[in-house]
């Protein structure tokens, strides 16, 4: 037989690219993240079978063959991370097979060949960061197949074409850092699954079209700088979904709707430098913001006392007609301003001596107060710090008085979890760390320093900055000499393994298990997508999935957390993670990636599908995903699925097992992100399949994973299915 597949990706190859390689009858051609230079061979150009190419994360430079996908059936072309130049072949979909292009991080230049607008077999585009220009062709703004279009960080120029109405199929529309002009057309409200549209920094004018309010799947829309005006919509209601709105610095104006207090999934709000009047709606403090700006408006009217804080100092900055109640008289909150007169120096002595008699006080009072907390600390010679994330209705004297042993409801190797009950009634959970536990803890840089500990840093780094209904939340941590505390919201119902794995499974039924593994995606896709750095849990498994009084799910334990910085490449010295969920290309690199997430997010899935541990002793030397695949091969899929699960849910139980198999891919580039995850179990539920299929090496469709799918790399003939996410 002659060479079908060839995959020797991540080896740290240099050189070029071979010539007599390129000129082979390959089907598949994967060499990514290796260290190739130089320009790809014109021979690839004249291949009549060439169905995949990988070559992101290299070196490459120069222009693409002028007859790239002229002559073969090229369904996957992924050259992201190079230093290609030039522009793209006008023949890259002549087939009209092209599924997949990427292109992103390089310096393509030019316009996107119209005949691409034709290609409707598209459902993923992804150009961001390069240097394309010029408009963009009209039917490529409608693709009716096409999920994902990425176009963000280039010169595109004109208008978005009404007939984007078209693009039926369509997810994500990310069209940031551009020239964009004209209006949003009314048609983009007729995109059903548009989940995020980022048209941030470009040139948009006219109004927001009312039927963008109407769309029930939106997480996210920027359109910060751009030209906008006219006044936003009262009519909300269909922004149940709605996570993240920025339409800050445009001309906006009117009142902030009342209604906006309305969507509670709503966590960043920014609306800060446009023309916006009238009060602030009250209900905005029912809403866990994790970011709120309304800066420079013209805002008038009483500020809720619950922003009276420092968490939003800079909030509200610019509204002079804005005041706050004190003493009963209603004053402005004013920035910095220069009055002259005797009244102000009066004021100003009045203030100072105010001042003076309240540090006198603070430090009387500090002084009793530390006596006082002595006797109720665990330590009379400890010096607690703390330093909290949320305004706090309660003190570490309340906290060190309930680290009691009779309050301890789990132990690890890091410490204790104890169930601190509060003065107010709230319960807390607060985990002790101690010196021991955390010289042995393997954190990041593995510094072995109690005073300098990373695990703790990690968490206390990572939770602290962030706000999502999907991650746990940290309330503070109390520090000091021989003692670490993080004091978390508490969760009634523990972790998904606790829950799972003993006489309390029958509360988890599959509708409840779906909801834990939609809640920890979206969790998990926060991290990856929307913070900055992105966030790498690494240590990813149902243990560290807590559960609510709704058993609504959250995302625990970032003491191995890592951001990553997305241009450099970033090792650690040890494996993070826990046996089971450990993603097999740990063997072979220890290069920090969100995709060892997904693979530990899958063991997951797998885990609530089939109710069995990931280290079940009856699966000897195979794993979870080996069992699950040979079971179904030999006896079916009822013999996987957990016999508590009804069989009435069998249907949606197997598409969600098929994305877990997906996410457990023993191949990385195999994986796809999370936020396509969160997208194909939504569409798991709705009866959706657009995505649940791949192409074979044949280029039949088949189900989204091949359970005879190869995880060595290095190996000539592979046999992978065609599919691959980056």
């Amino acid at each position: 037989k002659s060479l079908r597949l060839f995959d020797v990706s991540m080896n740290n190859i240099s050189g070029p690219l071979p010539e007599e390689l390129c000129g082979l009858p390959l089907e598949s051609l994967n060499l990514f993240e290796n260290r190739l230079e130089g320009r790809l061979p014109e021979i690839l150009g004249n291949s009549t079978t060439l169905v995949v190419i990988k070559l992101f994360g290299n070196k490459l430079t120069g222009p693409l063959p002028k007859d790239l996908g002229k002559y073969s059936p090229l369904r996957s072309l992924d050259l992201s991370d190079n230093h290609i130049s030039g522009e793209l072949p006008d023949n890259l979909c002549e087939k009209g097979e092209l599924v997949e292009l990427m292109t992103l991080n390089n310096n393509v230049s030019g316009k996107i060949p119209p005949r691409l607008g034709d290609c409707h077999s598209l459902l993923r585009i992804r150009f961001a960061n390069n240097n394309y220009s010029g408009p963009i062709p009209e039917n490529f703004w409608g693709l009716p197949n096409a999920y994902l279009m990425e176009l963000a960080n280039n010169s595109f120029s004109g208008p978005i074409s009404p007939k984007i109405g078209n693009a039926k199929n369509l997810g994500l529309l990310l069209i940031s850092h551009n020239n964009f002009s004209g209006r949003i057309p009314e048609e983009i409200g007729s995109l059903e699954n548009l989940v995020e549209f980022s048209g941030d920094y470009n040139n948009f004018i006219g109004h927001l079209p009312d039927c963008i309010t109407k769309m029930k799947r939106i997480g996210k829309l920027d359109l910060q700088s751009n030209m906008l005006s006219g006044e936003l919509s009262s009519d909300l209601e269909a922004w149940q979904k709605l996570n993240e709105l920025n339409l800050a610095r445009n001309n906006f104006s009117g009142v902030i709707p009342q209604e906006i207090a309305s969507l509670a999934g709503l966590n960043y709000l920014d609306l800060s430098s446009n023309q916006f009047s009238g009060e602030i709606p009250t209900g905005l403090q029912n809403l866990n913001l994790n970011v709120l700006n309304l800066s420079y408006n013209h805002l008038s009217g009483r500020l809720p006392s619950y922003f009276l804080t420092a968490v939003y100092k800079n909030s509200f900055l610019g509204n002079p007609e804005l005041c706050k109640k004190e003493g009963g008289v209603c004053e402005k909150v004013k920035i910095k301003r220069r009055e002259g007169g005797a009244c102000i120096w009066l004021l100003r002595f009045v203030f100072i001596l105010a001042g003076l008699m309240f540090i006198l006080g603070v430090v009387l009072f500090h002084v009793r107060y530390k006596k006082f907390i002595r006797t109720r600390s665990l330590n009379d010679k400890s010096k607690w710090t703390v330093i909290s994330f949320h305004k706090l209705s309660f003190n570490e004297d309340e906290i060190l008085g309930g680290l009691d042993e009779d309050n301890v409801i789990g132990s690890g190797g890091s410490g204790q979890v104890y169930k601190v009950t509060l003065g107010n009634g709230e319960i807390v959970a607060v985990k002790k760390l101690w010196a021991e536990a955390a010289r042995d803890r393997r954190s990041v840089d593995l510094e072995k320093d109690w005073n300098n500990d990373n695990g703790f840093d990690a968490e206390v780094k990572t939770l602290g900055k962030i706000r999502h209904k999907n991650i746990v939340k940290l309330w503070c941590c109390c520090t000091n000499g021989d003692s670490k505390l993080l004091v978390y919201e508490y969760m009634p119902h523990g972790s998904l393994g606790d829950m799972l794995h003993s006489s309390k499974r029958d509360a988890l039924d599959w509708p409840t298990r779906y909801k834990i593994a939609l809640d920890a995606a979206e969790g998990l896709s926060y991290l990856h997508h929307d913070c900055v750095p992105p966030i790498v849990h690494r240590d990813v498994k149902s243990n560290n999935i807590l559960l609510d009084a709704d058993f609504g799910a959250r995302i625990a334990d970032f003491g191995v957390a890592v951001a990553i910085d997305t241009s450099k490449d970033k090792s650690m010295s040890v494996v993070a993670g826990s046996c089971g969920y450990i993603a097999p290309e740990y063997a072979y690199t220890l290069k920090v990636k969100e995709k060892s997430d997904i693979y530990s997010y899958g063991m997951v899935i797998l885990e609530l599908v089939t109710g069995r541990r990931p280290t079940d002793p009856e699966f000897e030397e195979n794993d979870l995903v080996k069992w699950v695949c040979n079971v179904l091969e030999r006896k079916g899929i009822n013999h996987v699925i957990d016999p508590k699960l009804h069989s009435c849910f069998h249907e949606e139980i197997l598409k969600v097992l098929n994305i877990g198999l997906l996410c457990s891919s023993p191949l990385p580039i195999n994986r796809p992100p999370m936020r396509i995850v969160v997208t194909l179990l939504q569409e798991a539920r709705n009866g959706i399949n657009s995505h649940s299929k791949s192409f074979k090496k044949d280029g039949r469709l088949s189900p989204i994973y091949d359970c005879e799918e190869e995880s060595e790399h290095g190996n000539v003939v592979s046999n992978s299915p065609v599919r691959a996410f980056s």
